[in-house]
């Protein structure tokens, strides 16, 4: 009788060796990116200048060293900006970002994640275009309730009459105009907003993005992917911070006013409005 190992002492060896063999057939998130951007004949200077990551972070994020992205919501921002630079799919890299570095990052708080925000001067003087769109809305409810409230006579039906030129009905008969379908929300609709509110309106037109949204408080609103063709609004008492991961793909709307910003495809940009943006003029 031998004294040794057995066959199945030994089958965790082989398993790890076959682990080892499957980690070593795929390359780190780094050395992919870097042969990829060698494949495509770009320098790191050309893909700084491209994507606005600035060429320490790239060649620190091809060493596989994550540190100076600043966290992993920046990190994965940064992976997602360099992969789609060099044409290489990000999604496989960001789950491999996951399995290295625990998973989706947990929310961090709002003190490091928005220090370098570009905070929007508070208006000075009346806010004379909500003034114009809250006269507009009170003329048009106050038009709606007399439609609706008129006194029984000869008033009503010629309302009835002048808005619907050439209409056969008979002069004695009493005809009310049907109330008008709510309409679905939309720019006008935000712009028509509170004017003690900020309101948000985040659209993804050309592909899709990554969106952090926080309160004045510093509580996450939204935290998520917006998907191409689809849109999110955030609304808060004074102020929305956000964190968009590719503001190029996104069609911005505060208070009502298309934000006219020349945002780069794959740009991280950390932007914060108040009730007061943006000015008119």
């Amino acid at each position: 009788m031998s004294i040794g190992n057995s066959p199945e002492d030994e089958r965790p060896f082989e398993n790890e060796h076959v682990e080892a063999d499957r980690e070593e057939a795929r390359p780190s998130i780094g050395r992919a990116l870097q042969q990829a951007r060698i494949a495509a004949g770009l320098t790191v200077d050309d893909v700084s200048s491209a994507t606005r990551v600035r060429m320490n972070i790239v060649h620190a994020i091809e060493a596989d060293d994550f540190s100076p992205c600043g966290g992993d919501v920046y990190a994965r921002g940064h992976i997602r900006t360099l992969a789609k630079a060099v044409n290489l799919d990000p999604a496989p890299l960001l789950a491999q970002y996951g399995d290295e570095h625990g998973g989706r990052p947990a929310p961090t708080s709002a003190a490091p994640l928005f220090e370098a925000e570009r905070i929007r001067p508070e208006r000075r003087g009346p806010n004379w275009t909500a003034a114009m769109v809250a006269a507009i809305v009170a003329v048009i409810g106050f038009v709606g309730f007399t439609m609706f409230q008129g006194d029984d006579g000869s008033n009503e039906a010629n309302v009835a009459e002048d808005s619907t030129p050439g209409d056969s009905a008979s002069p004695t008969t009493k005809t009310k105009k049907p109330a008008d379908p709510e309409p679905e929300p939309s720019d006008s609709a935000i712009a028509a907003a509170p004017q003690d509110k900020v309101t948000v309106r985040v659209s993804a037109v050309d592909d899709e993005s990554w969106v952090a949204a926080k309160d004045h408080n510093g509580r996450m609103i939204f935290d998520g992917l917006v998907k191409q063709g689809d849109a999110k609004t955030f609304q808060d008492s004074s102020k929305v911070h956000l964190v968009i991961g590719d503001a190029g793909a996104i069609d911005l709307f505060v208070n009502g006013k298309k934000i006219e910003e020349n945002f780069q495809p794959g740009s991280v940009e950390r932007l914060t409005y108040t009730k007061g943006d943006p000015e008119a003029g």
